[in-house]
């Protein structure tokens, strides 16, 4: 319904055409806006309505105070991989682990897995690549979001969250700590919670609209081609090359995969291409503006610092590998 709006909009009221740039750009942005506005506001008022009758500050005490052994990292990442979302698409999900106070090496795992890894992508890999590939893409995904979220948690970075989401934290604590002591029914309830999700909207309205705005532009109008005539040639700096690439990109996985398939037809060693798909869904320009209602530039940085590292390093074992 949301594609079918978008269409109706540009290229019918707005009289653009599908084959132009322009056109294309413009869809897109209407398409993405509308979906993660709507995404951000529901699971706002889920998160909400949780934390209500089971405060997600008991969760992160438990998280903190109980030995998992890694647990919480696999069950973040396990979570992140059978959610469809593309990168932009979790951050809301993600600013209600963070708002929770959920651990933020556990946040990241999710965060890291959710676009990497999606059942759409998955159907894609077995169908063009077999079983073998997506197994490996699968599993790789998954640890690779465990990794990355447990070397993240190590590095203590709570300190680098804005000062939005410590107040929203506070205010989330307190909020739960009452209502815990209250037995007002759920309806006298729910308008504040309501009320709650819709300030959170409001306050990232702005860096959703420029995010988009980027990936849109890149959508639109990146030649086609670009990317293959830096990543063709078998070379040593042929996967870090691919990873910088794909950064200022931003799609989904399973609107990448067909991309992939033609890079490998292309010659494009498989390794070299995952690593590009992997960049690509998680870690892009759009991806970052958003993030920057919730983190510092800083932490930011630290973050795709870390999963480009590791995107890297998993791109030379597939190559070795596969």
């Amino acid at each position: 319904m949301i594609q079918d709006f978008a269409d109706w909009l540009v290229y019918g009221l707005f009289g653009m055409s599908a084959d132009t740039a322009a056109g294309v750009a413009v869809n897109f942005f209407f398409y993405d806006t509308i979906k993660i506005l709507i995404l951000l506001f529901f699971i706002s008022v889920l998160m909400g309505i949780i934390n209500a009758y089971f405060p997600i500050e008991r969760l992160r005490k438990y998280l903190v105070t109980h030995k998992m052994y890694g647990l919480q990292y696999f069950l973040a990442s396990l979570f992140g991989a059978i959610t469809p979302f593309c990168s932009c698409s979790s951050i809301p999900l993600f600013i209600g682990f963070v708002k929770g106070g959920i651990p933020l090496g556990v946040t990241f795992a999710f965060l890291i897995t959710s676009p990497l890894v999606n059942e759409v992508a998955v159907a894609m890999f077995l169908g063009s690549f077999g079983l073998k590939v997506t197994l490996v893409y699968v599993i790789s995904g998954i640890i690779l979001g465990m990794v990355g979220g447990f070397v993240l948690g190590r590095f203590k970075l709570e300190p680098y969250l804005t000062d939005w989401v410590k107040r929203i934290q506070a205010d989330s604590s307190l909020q739960s700590e009452e209502w815990e002591k209250d037995s007002t029914s759920f309806l006298k309830r729910f308008p504040t919670i309501v009320r709650d999700a819709w300030k959170i909207v409001k306050g990232v309205l702005v860096y959703i609209l420029i995010g988009i705005g980027i990936g849109a532009f890149m959508h639109g109008f990146v030649p086609e081609g670009f990317f293959e005539q830096y990543m063709s040639k078998d070379n040593w700096y042929a996967v870090p090359l691919s990873v910088i690439l794909a950064v200022p990109m931003y799609a989904n996985a399973a609107g990448i995969v067909p991309v992939i398939e033609v890079f490998v037809a292309k010659g494009i060693p498989v390794g070299t291409a995952i690593a590009f798909m992997m960049a690509v869904v998680g870690l892009s320009l759009p991806e970052a503006t958003l993030l920057k209602k919730v983190m510092t530039w800083k932490l930011i940085g630290i973050f795709f610092g870390t999963v480009a590292f590791f995107i890297i390093l998993s791109g030379y074992l597939f190559n070795q590998i596969l």
